[in-house]
């Protein structure tokens, strides 16, 4: 059983607290010895020992955090240059096909477990604290085997479908829409994996096959593919993203069975269905609309304009995820921990903890979007030269970006302190506004037209939030002001 640490001292000592806010402007997340802080030559490295060591739960949560952006950073270097590849080597219409069809992938597979990849975070921690080992087991596993038989049956509905709109479908999308669905059931299990393996802290179990050995295989078979001479166009590199996806959703199996089996004693199981799907479901609305809110512009931008249009938007929406990654290793780090707190009834601990968990996601957000719109033309450059026509696009997107950092990670938060039904409402009030902004905006704008449509949409979001989180849990969760 994984055990927590120590609180962390900046509750213990408010006072020192403060000075130490002053000295190392991290808002009282590393407290040090006032003796080592003036001792000039080893301050700095001090400082830097007590933010990145220790035991405390802030050093722990910093440690996994900054274990979880590294992969997802390198993921994105590896994610850019496929993008990069594949924008080169399939040309602009191909390469348009393939963001579509792989966003729908994105889209619908991130929804076909029914939320159980976010609220393992929930499920399991609480079951442990308990002490309910049957139900922990039965967890373990039920939760896999019906969200992979769940997705397999929705993926040949979805192939149905697509057989029966393939008059209305573009010649050229079709096939490449049926090796998506094959897709599906392998990315939806990989999703619910990825939630087990972060609810007992192995953050890479959880992270590396998804973001680092799927990037790296669809790097692999594509240049492969090309310099074996085949004509690498949208088809060809959706088998290698299906290929990829297939091959690391089993690599992570073995391993997390095996690490499960060291780690949960065996016995029996018990299958409480009922109760994952009361206690995922709402989850499953609060990200499903989440994702839309990912996806509406780049959905809606393939209806009303040229496929190279979409490879642009998309370019520029990839340099900008480096924003995103830090909200997300944040989210994925500290959610199991609301819920641990929670059911302990340590109220203190929980709200020292969200502070923490805001600081790091706004600051840090902060410095990446000033670096990034700084050698963003360089960047998009990279995809291709006309790609560059989209860089007046990034200071628009990143604008939302930033303003939902500052409020951190805390639809997580209410997800997790049983306000998933409340979160719902909020996102799915905001998926509202931002189709409505896309079908006024981008017919006349384009990319424009998408990324402010998603903006405004963030910012109500994010002042929703902040609202929902004052009045139903008294807590100010901005990253500035007055707590």
């Amino acid at each position: 059983m994984l055990t927590q640490p120590n609180l962390n001292d900046s509750l213990i000592h408010p006072a020192i607290a403060a000075v130490a806010r002053r000295i190392s402007g991290c808002s009282g997340l590393a407290v040090m010895d006032p003796q080592s802080a003036t001792a000039s030559p080893a301050g700095p490295i001090a400082r830097l020992r007590a933010l990145l060591g220790g035991s405390s739960e802030a050093s722990v949560t910093r440690r996994l955090a900054g274990t979880i952006f590294i992969i997802r950073a390198v993921s994105a270097a590896l994610a850019y240059f496929a993008q990069i590849l594949l924008a080169r080597w399939m040309g602009g219409s191909d390469y348009g096909i393939y963001v579509y069809v792989w966003t729908w992938v994105l889209l619908l597979g991130s929804m076909m477990d029914f939320g159980i990849a976010v609220s393992a975070q929930k499920i399991i921690p609480e079951h442990r604290t308990r002490g309910e080992h049957a139900l922990l087991r039965g967890f373990l596993s039920g939760s896999r085997w019906m969200t992979f038989a769940v997705s397999a049956v929705a993926s040949l509905l979805l192939a149905g479908l697509v057989k029966v709109l393939s008059p209305w479908i573009d010649a050229n999308t079709i096939v490449p829409l049926y090796v998506g669905c094959l897709t599906l059931p392998a990315f939806v299990l990989a999703n619910t994996q990825d939630g087990i393996a972060r609810s007992h802290d192995w953050m890479r179990l959880g992270l590396i096959p998804q973001f680092i050995a799927r990037q790296s295989l669809i790097v692999g078979l594509t240049a492969g593919a090309f310099a074996l001479g085949f004509d690498l166009g949208a088809t060809a590199a959706m088998l290698a993203s299906a290929a990829a996806v297939w091959i690391a959703m089993i690599g992570q199996m073995i391993v997390l069975n095996r690490r499960l089996g060291r780690h949960v004693e065996p016995g029996p199981r018990a299958y409480d269905f009922r109760g994952w799907l009361a206690v995922s479901l709402p989850i499953l609305m609060v990200e499903g609309f989440y994702l839309l809110l990912s996806y509406t512009d780049i959905l809606l931008l393939q209806q009303f304009r040229s496929s190279e249009e979409v490879g642009v938007y998309f370019a520029v929406v990839k340099t900008l995820a480096l924003v995103s990654f830090i909200h997300y290793a944040m989210a994925a780090t500290t959610a199991h921990r609301f819920a641990e707190y929670h059911a302990l009834g340590d109220k203190a601990r929980l709200a020292a903890y969200v502070t923490h968990a805001i600081q790091w996601t706004f600051w840090p957000s902060l410095a990446a979007t000033i670096v990034l719109l700084a050698l963003g033309k360089p960047l998009l450059w990279l995809f291709g030269p006309t790609f560059v026509a989209g860089y007046d696009i990034m200071f628009i997107a990143a604008v939302g970006l930033l303003v939902r950092s500052a409020i951190g990670p805390v639809e997580r938060l209410l997800n997790m302190l049983g306000h998933q039904h409340i979160c719902a409402l909020a996102y799915g009030l905001t998926f509202v506004l931002n189709v409505a902004l896309c079908l006024m905006l981008v017919p006349r704008y384009g990319g424009h037209g998408a990324a402010a449509a998603t903006s405004m949409a963030l910012a109500f979001e994010t002042a929703l939030l902040f609202w929902i989180v004052r009045k139903r849990l008294g807590m100010h969760v901005l990253a500035f002001g007055k707590r």
